[in-house]
């Protein structure tokens, strides 16, 4: 299975390389002990937070084959990742919950409109300056986390047509003064906007 993982600083010399090594070595080994962890105890949840991954590893998909349909809560927290797949999102195809906090994304594929069964979505402190408006297409969507981006604008039409949407969270956001507006006004869902100072 091959890994990507992002990188570790340590002093020069070989005292530091070998510190790096020895850390990269660490990590390999504690996303193999998740994986496999997943696949023999056929866990509804795979925890992969603070692994630093900068990538959702391609053999993953492979080895989690077997179990993919079972999984319903993947945790991707505090990790590297500037990117994540449409091959994720079409693998982990009932996933329910996900966490990607933490991470330095800043767009999602297409192909997150197509998850029919996610509930719940944390895409707090990452690189988002445009709300991923392909969420606005997840009908089974209750819970959206953007806290912590570079959001200014909000597409509040598209959310209030959502059925079963009932959190946003835009706090620490640089929201413009139309969406700040738009926000006060009555919606159907909780919004924890940006507080009064």
């Amino acid at each position: 299975m091959h890994f990507r993982f992002g990188s570790t600083h340590f002093r020069d010399g070989k005292e530091g390389q070998n510190k790096a090594h020895h850390k990269m070595a660490e990590a390999v080994v504690n996303v193999a002990r998740r994986i496999n962890a997943t696949v023999e105890e056929r866990r509804d949840h795979l925890d992969l937070s603070n692994s630093k991954l900068i990538s959702f590893p391609d053999g993953v998909f492979k080895v989690l084959s077997s179990v993919s349909e079972n999984i319903r809560v993947i945790t991707l927290a505090d990790n590297e990742m500037k990117a994540i797949s449409s091959k994720f999102f079409s693998t982990f195809t009932q996933l329910r919950e996900l966490d990607l906090h933490g991470n330095v994304l800043s767009k999602l594929p297409d192909s997150v409109e197509e998850m029919r069964h996610l509930t719940s979505i944390n895409l707090a402190n990452n690189n988002f300056s445009a709300f991923p408006e392909k969420l606005t297409q997840i009908a089974t969507l209750q819970r959206i986390n953007l806290e912590g981006n570079n959001i200014s604008e909000i597409p509040m039409e598209m959310l209030s047509a959502m059925p079963a949407l009932e959190w946003l969270n835009v706090q620490s956001n640089p929201l413009d003064a139309n969406t700040q507006a738009a926000l006060r006004s009555p919606h159907k869902f909780d919004i924890l906007a940006q507080r009064e100072s």
